[in-house]
């Protein structure tokens, strides 16, 4: 008895779903068959599970649009899956139909290729690599330069500005300091420079392990011969600047100009310079002695006056002409500063 009701119940589940044919028209009742039809098709042709091709997603879309109760007989996807067909469809269509606009010009791969290693072999950001471009007579906007960048966390001390005294009278302003810099065998070496406010250029260096202020004045004297000297020039107010130094300054024809008590930031020029030279030389390399350190230094002093690409002068301190493309086989070398720690840019013809 029991096996004659579940029997029954069978039917019943199986037949319910037919009642709805006796009431559709001849053409819901074709559609009907077509759609069976093709998923009957499917399930033969590729097996199980059935993978479906391009023509079976575009029956399924445009059924979808002819015949509101598609979602009925649909066995083999979910409907939302013929809904995703279909937006993907239309996201296809677009991008056929669409034209691109004038916008700007596309840059040559090699282009693209030497932007990204200007800024790899250097840590340069847009405005130095885009300096370094056109000194190899490429010349792309800041925007473009941008775009191509590696990806890297910006550094707010390398946004900061001049002070708005020190850009307008850069011209008739210089500016000294010492950089401290331990040795291997934990001895301090005490390297003495000036900066011009000008050009950024490296006026005169010297390297010793114990810094007097005789020392400084023979150094200053060597600075500025004859009628080179600046009007002004700053210095902190660390003791070895004594009031002999101060009166060997005035000696000279120029101003003596003390930053306040702890305000490196009146003396900037001077103190990104050393932030630079850390940051490009010193934390890359370990000073064994002072003759050491006064060749590393003359080394990269050279490279920053001839060859390295100042982010607001947009060239080398001393002025680096603008090299073209000697012809269309030319390619770009990198020419090693500074023991391969930084490279200068120029074009070469293929051999």
């Amino acid at each position: 008895m029991r096996l004659a009701m579940r029997q029954l119940l069978n039917l019943v589940t199986i037949a319910l779903p037919c009642v709805p044919a006796f009431f559709r028209s001849r053409s819901q009742q074709a559609l009907v068959e077509l759609d069976l039809r093709q998923q009957l098709a499917t399930f033969a042709e590729k097996g199980r599970p059935p993978r479906l091709t391009p023509t079976d997603w575009g029956f399924w879309v445009m059924l979808s649009r002819m015949w509101s109760g598609w979602k009925e007989i649909l066995v083999i996807v979910q409907p939302d899956t013929v809904v995703r067909w279909h937006r993907k469809g239309f996201r296809l269509y677009w991008h056929a139909i669409s034209k691109p606009g004038p916008g700007r010009p596309p840059i040559a791969a090699e282009v693209r290729a030497l932007i990204r290693r200007l800024a790899n072999e250097n840590g340069w950001r847009a405005r130095k690599v885009q300096a370094e471009l056109e000194k190899l007579g490429i010349c792309i906007g800041l925007s473009t330069v941008s775009r191509y960048l590696p990806k890297r966390h910006s550094d707010r001390a390398q946004r900061q500005r001049w002070n708005t005294f020190l850009r307008n009278h850069r011209h008739d302003i210089a500016a000294m300091g010492f950089l401290v810099v331990p040795t291997a065998g934990f001895r301090l070496l005490y390297a003495w420079f000036v900066i011009g406010h000008d050009r950024r250029e490296i006026l005169q260096f010297g390297v010793t392990e114990h810094p007097t202020s005789s020392w400084i004045r023979q150094q200053l004297r060597e600075a500025f011969p004859h009628d080179t000297s600046p009007r002004f020039l700053i210095f902190d107010n660390a003791s070895i600047f004594s009031d002999r130094v101060t009166e060997a300054i005035r000696n000279l024809g120029v101003e003596p100009r003390r930053t306040a008590f702890r305000s490196p930031r009146q003396n900037g020029v001077a103190e990104r310079w050393v932030g630079s030279v850390r940051r490009e030389l010193l934390d890359h390399v370990i000073v064994l002695n002072e003759n050491h350190l006064r060749r590393l230094l003359r080394e990269y002093v050279d490279y920053y006056n001839a060859d390295r690409v100042h982010t607001e002068l947009r060239d080398a301190p001393d002025g680096r002409a603008v090299q073209c493309r000697p012809s269309p086989k030319a390619r770009i070398i990198g020419v090693p500063k500074v023991g391969g720690l930084h490279h200068r840019y120029e074009w070469q013809d293929a051999a």
